[in-house]
């Protein structure tokens, strides 16, 4: 086959264990996480108390770093807060397998510019559930941070960018100090489990039917299963209202990333907090107002 016919051939029908090229030390962290997982569940299937509620700890956090941080605060700018929790969030979400910050945002804006078009990278539309579910984490094309999050790829959010593949090695190994149940549980059956509870709101979360483009949904039964991503189940509100810091705009809309939010703006840690003022819906992302 050309060159030129493989340009043209969707990522989406490549086989699935072809990453795109530069992206194969993903597919085999991927790899690499289930394996122990699973090995991890076959050996200590019901960890001590100890280890899980260090495991349930280090998800939570982790859970708050990418909903709150990542998704609310530098990828949609709904809040402001000062540069201390910022970057210590920062910590937690890369910790929790979410990469570094620039990249992270880079994907999500290009997504709300192109949802559910040809052009979405992460659309179920495209691809199918499992294109969407993890396959675009290693075969899609790297979305550009100069394009999307020209903020996030300068000064100190580079730092993260070097500290990614460190912190990741030490989540995964972290949990050694309390044995090898720690190291399973705290480690990859964590990652995995913080991985899948993320990616069902790409994929789970776009297998709407409503009319126009955008396929995204509400699914209220996801909440109580996502300690790795806090109000993230009420995705058709975000799409609706994407320049707010609120997800679950109901009073029964479980939103504990929203609840945390409130909690820093109290205390006077958080500033400018965007809400769904009149319901008006947002418009898509134009990475001409980053």
């Amino acid at each position: 086959m050309s060159q030129t016919a493989t340009q043209k051939t969707p990522a989406w029908e490549r086989p699935f264990w072809k990453p795109t090229p530069g992206k194969a030390p993903i597919f085999i962290y991927l790899v690499l996480i289930h394996v122990l997982a699973v090995l991890g569940l076959v050996l200590f299937p019901i960890p001590r108390l100890t280890v899980l509620i260090a495991t349930l700890g280090l998800t939570a956090l982790g859970s708050l770093g990418t909903t709150v941080c990542y998704h609310r605060l530098l990828a949609h700018r709904t809040f402001k807060v000062n540069q201390f929790i910022e970057h210590a969030l920062i910590f937690w979400a890369i910790f929790n397998g979410s990469g570094a910050p620039a990249s992270w945002v880079a994907y999500h804006r290009h997504h709300h510019s192109h949802t559910d078009m040809p052009e979405d990278i992460s659309s179920p539309k495209q691809g199918g559930f499992w294109w969407a579910h993890l396959r675009w984490l290693y075969q899609s094309a790297p979305a550009d941070p100069q394009r999307w999050c020209p903020e996030l790829n300068r000064g100190a959010y580079k730092f993260w960018e070097h500290a990614e593949v460190p912190l990741i090695l030490l989540s995964l190994f972290c949990g050694l100090t309390l044995g090898w149940q720690g190291f399973f549980w705290m480690g990859a059956i964590r990652l995995v489990y913080s991985l899948h509870m993320q990616c069902l709101v790409n994929s789970l979360t776009h297998l709407g039917h409503a009319e126009g483009r955008d396929s995204s949904q509400n699914i209220w039964w996801l909440g109580p299963l996502q300690l790795a991503a806090w109000g993230e189940n009420w995705h058709k509100n975000h799409h609706t209202y994407a320049g707010s810091a609120r997800l679950g705009l109901r009073w029964w809309q479980i939103d504990i990333g929203w609840y945390f939010i409130c909690a820093l703006e109290t205390v006077g840690l958080a500033r400018n907090v965007k809400r769904p003022a009149g319901r008006k819906p947002s418009p898509p992302y134009s990475p001409l107002k980053s």
